[in-house]
């Protein structure tokens, strides 16, 4: 659970520029990719990346994103750009408008009582599980992807080392 609001804009900072990189190497053919016939598409998941006001609704933050459970774009373009607009204008939103005092509010969220600390530490999270997900349809799709936590092995041997296995 964040406490104060610095150290939310640090990580989440550091967070939405990795989901940015990744979601601009995603290309408009590999959108519809998915795990199994049922599962969700690449599109589906690069677009629930974008921050929408779902989670946020019930902390009265207000920021520039798409309306929750809206359509994903057929662009990949377009959902990169959305997303990095989504995020930067929600960084500005809680600067501007929460203070570390309202990170120990408690306010109903999926009618469960959170924090607003916690509603934070749940989005990032959120984001990154589904960054996750789909780094692996990105690698089914035959996409590049970027080292999150650590090189990829496209990176490893970039280094001229072996990756481990």
């Amino acid at each position: 659970m964040f406490t104060n609001i610095q150290n939310f804009i640090e990580e989440y900072t550091v967070e939405s520029n990795n989901t940015y990189k990744l979601l601009q190497l995603i290309k408009d053919e590999a959108l519809q990719q998915r795990v199994t016939p049922e599962g969700r598409t690449l599109g589906f998941l690069a677009w629930h990346l974008v921050p929408s006001h779902g989670i946020f609704e019930p902390t009265g933050l207000q920021f520039d994103g798409p309306p929750d459970r809206s359509p994903a774009p057929e662009s990949a373009e377009t959902i990169a750009r959305t997303y990095l607009n989504a995020a930067q204008s929600l960084l500005q939103a809680i600067q501007t408008q929460l203070t570390d005092e309202d990170l120990q509010r408690t306010v109903t969220t999926f009618n469960q009582p959170w924090k607003i600390g916690y509603t934070l530490s749940a989005f990032l999270k959120h984001e990154v599980h589904h960054r996750g997900q789909l780094t692996i349809l990105m690698r089914q799709a035959g996409l590049p992807i970027i080292g999150l936590y650590g090189p990829t092995k496209e990176e490893w041997k970039a280094f001229g080392m072996p990756a481990p296995v």
